[in-house]
């Protein structure tokens, strides 16, 4: 089988109001205040992403909406194929509700980045960080079967590159949480036989 490069890219910034509470699987819109300004953002990605490179996005509109500002940038359009599997964590009753509050019901924050334990799965369908550890790396999986020798582009969210973090790495989801997944950064790794091949966490373009 040949090797598969995977860039993953954490979408752009999402409107003020979201920010302020976890989002997680719901569906908000990017910041325009935002998109104006990092316009030379999507332009050294439009220029570094490779080509030709299979596209894909989770269902929510963050991706879509992130990967054509950087065609709109000077990347040459493309399909865009939406991969179920790389939807953010679900937070079940705890979306919309401030990162504060769910911190609050735990004896101590995990980590800086995220409130919740590792293994905790929020009320009313939540998911824990170790269920989406084991649905990204199955799609990861997947992916390598589906597109040997080829370059995927993932535009996906922070949780969702966590996961795939902790799989490639084989490191447990709560060491995970700690790492930082910038808005716009790539995350790049590889498949080869012998195993897997980290190029880059949480770069800035350019």
């Amino acid at each position: 089988m040949k090797p598969v490069r995977f860039w993953l890219l954490r979408h752009a910034l999402v409107e003020a109001s979201a920010r302020a509470v976890l989002y997680g699987a719901n569906d908000v819109p990017l910041c325009p205040h935002a998109l104006a300004r990092e316009a030379p953002l999507y332009r050294r990605l439009a220029a570094d992403l490779p080509r030709p490179a299979s596209w894909l996005i989770s269902p929510l509109a963050r991706t879509r909406e992130t990967a054509r500002a950087i065609f709109a940038a000077g990347y040459p359009e493309q399909a865009l194929s939406v991969e179920p599997a790389f939807i953010e964590q679900t937070l079940g009753a705890w979306e919309g509700l401030p990162q504060a509050e769910v911190a609050a019901l735990f004896s101590r924050r995990p980590n800086q980045f995220w409130p919740l334990p590792a293994d905790i799965r929020p009320p009313g369908g939540g998911e824990s960080m170790a269920d989406v550890v084991a649905r990204v790396g199955a799609c990861l999986d997947r992916l390598v079967a589906r597109h040997g020798g080829k370059d995927v582009v993932a535009v996906v969210h922070g949780g969702v590159i966590r996961a795939a973090l902790a799989h490639v790495l084989g490191i447990a989801a709560e060491q995970a949480q700690n790492i930082s997944v910038a808005n716009l950064s790539l995350t790049r790794f590889e498949w080869h036989r012998e195993g897997w091949w980290i190029g880059g966490v949480n770069v800035a373009p350019g």
